[in-house]
């Protein structure tokens, strides 16, 4: 499909923002999601320079009728929904299990687990009308590997997995891949909150096998790869996008 429709959740910022960016210099006609409005606008504004046609949603992943609405303006705009990008999430409070509490672990899942299983609901209601679509939710390396300290985000992030996995044999004998983006050490502003100090940062570059940050836009360019047609055989998997962190 010459303008594939792509539909980004949490796309104002970081990888979802570059995420964006990719999609319409490759002319697709691009709704992005987001709780702040002046921002989405200014986001569209940027898009169209490349020559996309593009709208903001302001919508809150974790309210079903949101998502519902996210979904249903994208049909009623450009027609179908062809590709969806779930990108919202928090990074939650950081540290030990004695700090963790109920609070911090309901908005922790909130967002980066029930915000994904809505957004899934209602992306597949409007691919399955078509019978076909792609659908790719961003994860970490930590939700497969671990981390001290960051057991509340691992868990929602090792959740995503595990749901991304399951819906792609639900959805697979519609015409429909779902597949997650694990992410390594990236340089976007939930890494600086999540890290707290430039010294921080530069231990988790020192992890990686090339010994650096990955950048928003590599990451965009491996979400768009496994979006696309080009990966039309891969469905249920996560690809680690890390820069080597996973084979230490």
């Amino acid at each position: 499909m010459d303008q594939p429709v792509v539909l980004i959740t949490g796309a104002l910022t970081g990888i979802g923002r570059a995420a964006a960016v990719a999609f319409a210099k490759k002319g697709a006609n691009v709704v992005v999601t987001g709780r702040r409005d002046e921002a989405g606008s200014e986001l569209v504004e940027e898009l169209r320079a490349f020559g996309a046609q593009a709208e903001f949603v302001n919508a809150d992943v974790r309210n079903e009728d949101d998502v519902r609405a996210m979904v249903d303006r994208t049909v009623a705009r450009f027609g179908r929904l062809d590709v969806a990008v779930n990108n919202a999430g928090t990074e939650g409070q950081p540290g030990p299990i004695t700090d963790q509490s109920a609070e911090t672990f309901n908005a922790t899942f909130d967002t980066n687990v029930l915000g994904v299983v809505l957004s899934m609901k209602h992306q597949v209601r409007a691919m399955q009308e078509k019978g076909s679509g792609s659908i790719v939710n961003i994860s970490s390396t930590y939700g497969h590997e671990g981390a001290a300290g960051a057991s509340v985000y691992v868990g929602s992030k090792h959740a995503v997995e595990g749901i991304t996995k399951s819906v792609a044999l639900e959805v697979a004998k519609d015409g429909i891949r779902v597949n997650a983006v694990a992410p390594g050490p990236t340089d976007t502003g939930m890494l600086t909150r999540f890290t707290g100090t430039p010294e921080n940062k530069a231990v988790l570059a020192a992890e990686t096998a090339m010994g650096r940050l990955g950048l928003s836009e590599e990451l965009a360019d491996a979400i768009v790869f496994i979006t696309s047609a080009e990966a039309s055989y891969i469905t249920g998997h996560v690809l680690n996008v890390d820069g080597g962190m996973t084979t230490n």
